[in-house]
């Protein structure tokens, strides 16, 4: 039986859930396919109508364990089916949440391994428990991690770490993935769901088409940019109201109050 992928919509925060019962939430195919549509879904919708913030997380207290090896003698062992599933498949997803502009926060807990590190990476915010671990121990398999999602990781992870990670097979614990800057905060397990909802929460309480606006340049930035064109696009938020809400808020001395989009 394939795994999920839950959503659970939300004017504020809304919640993406990795579901595969018994393997730690392993991410299949159809998981994988899953994702990439639901982020482009959530992408295409209306700013207006979009959640301010959303929760990823998986089922049962684990985060995701990586790849579904159940599956791998199907395609692994042929160089084309090989290439399809990295470029095609993984790649499609990882970047449908990159391309995102709602600001996303992990909840990790357990396991953080391999395709469930390069989705942790996709999001803006990373709250780890205690007892969560980190890598892609997949030197143990026989096999290298594809380029794009190595490239992928390397934006939240040092290239010597990254070194240590894959060629020592080497899992990190809660403390020294925070020690690392891998994850923002690291907090008791119980703690994990209530503090990663109160970080998104706090996002969502500000001002929604901001945030968009900072996503979008930092990918601007990474991609070799922004453009002259997407620096002069970048302040068409002169005249909008809420650029207009926070402004007079501060003079008069009280809260804003964002609407939503």
């Amino acid at each position: 039986m394939p795994g999920t992928v839950a959503f659970e919509d939300g004017a504020a925060v809304a919640r993406v859930t990795l579901a595969n019962p018994g393997k730690h939430n392993a991410i299949d195919i159809a998981m994988w396919r899953e994702l990439r549509a639901l982020f482009e879904r959530l992408q295409a919708r209306p700013a207006a109508d979009a959640p301010r913030a959303l929760v990823v997380c998986g089922a049962g207290g684990q985060f995701a364990s990586g790849g579904d090896i159940a599956e791998f003698a199907g395609f692994r062992f042929d160089n084309e089916k090989l290439h399809d599933f990295h470029e095609n498949v993984v790649a499609p997803a990882l970047e449908a949440m990159l391309a995102c502009d709602i600001p996303l926060v992990a909840q990790i807990e357990g396991a953080c391994i391999g395709g469930g590190l390069e989705i942790s990476a996709c999001c803006d915010i990373r709250i780890a428990g205690a007892s969560s671990r980190f890598g892609a121990p997949i030197a143990k398999l026989g096999f290298p991690m594809a380029p794009g999602e190595l490239q992928l990781l390397s934006r939240i992870v040092a290239a010597p770490v990254l070194r240590e990670m894959l060629l020592e097979a080497r899992l990190f614990d809660a403390a020294r993935a925070l020690a690392l800057g891998i994850v923002h905060a690291v907090v008791a397990d119980a703690e994990v769901a209530p503090h990663a909802l109160a970080r998104a929460q706090a996002i969502a309480a500000l001002a929604p088409q901001a945030a968009r606006a900072n996503k979008r340049t930092l990918r601007q930035i990474a991609g070799g940019g922004p453009s002259a064109a997407e620096r002069r696009a970048h302040f068409a938020y002169a005249d909008n109201a809420e650029h207009r809400e926070g402004i007079t808020a501060f003079l008069e001395k009280r809260p804003p109050h964002f609407q939503r989009g």
